[in-house]
């Protein structure tokens, strides 16, 4: 069996990286990119052991992101699931530079437990930098969900109404086509319906935690408010754009948690291809969709 050797010329970050591209290819693309990496000198048994034996003798992340086998769609799929919105019809040099700069940037955060603590060091409360606590929360939410969607090909991760307070309500709205408005109450019944967006309806969303695309802020009450746009996909297919506005409260009965409290889901089915979905709720706004 092939053992990995760790390239000088691949970060940490790269090597997990590429580890989590390269299994989105098929076992075909696998074993073809593995001959032509190690020039068909290492024989490989397995897409596991092709994996490790194109990661081992690839001389730099970028050499192997712009392989001809590293198709454009398989790098979006993974931007995606990364939490990194990019226009869908970004070509494939875009993508590798887009990927090269996740990967250098120092940004790529940790999987969140399960219990969705986040943990700041800036403050007794946690909330000396909301963006930093917004970004980390929807990085985590995002990928807990789109884990249901089997298309993803990752791990279905816990899922479930614990990460909701038992009040907890959901209003989605949906504009692809005619207006339609529905509430949901209860953990368990708002934790069903926004699994169904991904497990049924095979969604996948992809945040824009960059600029315009994130907005946080808190109350005096210990409310922090947590808006964020991104784009909605089903296979390789932009559908439309959403808008998602959590509310945010600890729980000092289950370790000082941050659980769900509110959410208002907005759907809408077209929108300008060119420019990266924006919050479009001002702190008034935001404030009012939980007040009323």
């Amino acid at each position: 069996m092939h053992k990995t050797v760790n390239m000088p010329g691949l970060s940490e970050k790269e090597l997990n990286g590429c580890r989590t591209m390269l299994a989105l290819l098929s076992a075909e693309d696998l074993l073809a990119l593995n001959d032509t990496v190690t020039n068909r000198l290492i024989c490989v048994e397995s897409p596991k052991e092709a994996i490790e034996a194109i990661l081992a003798y690839s001389q730099s992340a970028e050499e192997l992101l712009k392989r001809r086998r590293v198709h454009r769609d398989v790098i979006f799929k993974y931007l995606a699931k990364e939490g990194v919105v990019v226009p869908p019809n970004s070509e494939k040099h875009q993508l590798v530079k887009r990927t090269l700069e996740l990967w250098s940037s120092g940004n790529v955060v940790q999987k969140i437990q399960n219990d969705t603590s986040v943990s700041h060091s800036e403050g007794p409360d946690g909330l000396a930098d909301l963006t930093a606590l917004g970004t980390e929360f929807c990085q985590w939410f995002f990928r807990l969900l789109n884990s249901l969607n089997p298309a993803t090909g990752q791990p279905i991760q816990e899922w479930g109404p614990q990460h909701f307070w038992g009040d907890v309500r959901l209003q989605l709205l949906s504009q692809a086509g005619e207006q339609q408005r529905d509430e949901y109450h209860g953990a368990e019944l708002v934790c069903q319906r926004l699994g169904a967006l991904v497990w049924e309806e095979k969604l996948v969303f992809c945040p824009n935690l960059e600029h315009s695309g994130l907005k946080c802020l808190s109350t005096p009450h210990g409310l922090v408010l947590v808006a964020v746009a991104g784009t909605i996909h089903r296979e390789n297919v932009c559908l439309g754009i959403f808008e998602q506005v959590f509310g945010l409260i600890r729980n000092p009965l289950d370790g000082n948690r941050w659980k769900i409290k509110f959410v208002h889901l907005k759907i809408k089915g077209q929108f300008g291809r060119e420019q990266l979905p924006m919050v479009t709720y001002d702190s008034n706004d935001l404030l009012q969709l939980f007040t009323k």
